[in-house]
């Protein structure tokens, strides 16, 4: 296995610059560049440097010399091309939603698994250095059991139906643009998936899922609350409660800090780790890790397939699906 891995981006929004940054940051480059307006892939390729820029979006999956793609398109085109990628060999990196559904995720799964290939959410609370640190902290028991949860996500968008966040055309909503983050903490902090699942949400002008709250508990009796909204500021906050104390993290979706309340003395503990600067050079390492090393405890792709099964269960109990899944 060759050390220096190739990296294709896909699409020219703001993740691929991010990830153009990050791996810059790193001291590597995009090896090469694909966008559905060819112009527009050409302009990325200016702005970092990048050599080669496709005409055609599947010129990318059939280049030899490609490694990994990090694919940043809208969530309702992962699909295809992820399977496309896939069947010629590519590992892959997906912004996070990662799929609309748990059927087209253990589709890609299952294929990826068949070619010995990684497969992997671009999602940064797999990967930030904090979350590492406080999962240890409850595997030591330092905390006791986890029993509650409770998670809140909520922006203030503009009612422009045509924008990504409400576009049922381009898979908009508030579940799979910020519930995944929510829900990943969740999970993460479960001891058990959660099987118990009841929601209330509420519809946009368009349709997606503008607003939710959810509730979910597991068979050990650990449970959670979501809050979420598209059209409603919220801070971005999330809460840990154990039996021994509480964990709160701000800005949780690239928290490099949290705080821990202990349950009987009120003490306060601050714990750092990490930087939020960093928390997409945090992915591309645990990517390569994972391909270089055949090592894919950093990716948490098990974590991903029970927060999709979550969504997707939701969506169908609201109704609620995409021109592609009909």
């Amino acid at each position: 296995m060759k050390e220096n891995l190739n990296w294709a981006v896909l699409g020219t929004g703001v993740m691929a610059n991010e990830i153009a940054q990050a791996l810059k940051k790193i001291g590597k480059n995009i090896y090469s560049i694909g966008n559905r307006t060819y112009e527009k892939a050409v302009a990325f390729a200016k702005k970092y440097d990048i050599e080669i820029v496709y005409k055609q979006i599947d010129e990318m999956f059939a280049d030899d010399n490609v490694d990994i793609i990090y694919i940043a398109t809208p969530h309702n085109t992962h699909y295809k091309f992820m399977k496309k990628a896939l069947e010629n060999g590519k590992h892959l990196l997906v912004e996070k939603s990662i799929t609309l559904n748990s059927k087209e995720l253990d589709e890609m799964i299952t294929l990826a698994n068949s070619q010995n290939l990684v497969l992997a959410e671009a999602m940064t609370i797999w990967h930030m250095p904090l979350y590492k640190d406080l999962w240890n902290i409850i595997s030591n028991g330092e905390l006791g059991k986890v029993q509650l949860i409770t998670m809140n996500f909520g922006s203030f968008k503009e009612y422009d139906m045509k924008n990504r966040f409400f576009n049922m055309n381009l898979a908009g909503g508030a579940m799979l643009d910020i519930g995944v983050y929510a829900l990943s903490v969740v999970r993460s902090f479960m001891d058990e998936m959660p099987e118990e699942i009841v929601s209330q949400w509420k519809p946009s002008p368009a349709g997606s899922d503008e607003q939710a709250t959810i509730l979910l508990k597991n068979s050990l009796g650990q449970m959670a609350t979501v809050a979420l909204s598209l059209h409603s500021k919220q801070p971005k906050r999330a809460v840990i409660s154990c039996e021994k104390g509480y964990i709160e993290i701000m800005d949780y979706p690239r928290a490099d800090q949290a705080v821990i309340v202990d349950a009987v003395t009120g003490d306060l503990r601050k714990i750092t780790s990490g930087d939020t600067s960093d928390a997409v050079c945090y992915e591309v390492r645990d990517m390569e890790q994972a391909v270089l090393n055949n090592d894919t405890s950093g990716i948490c792709l098990e974590y991903s397939k029970d927060v999709m099964h979550i969504m997707t269960k939701l969506r169908k109990e609201w109704n609620l699906q995409y021109p592609e899944e009909v």
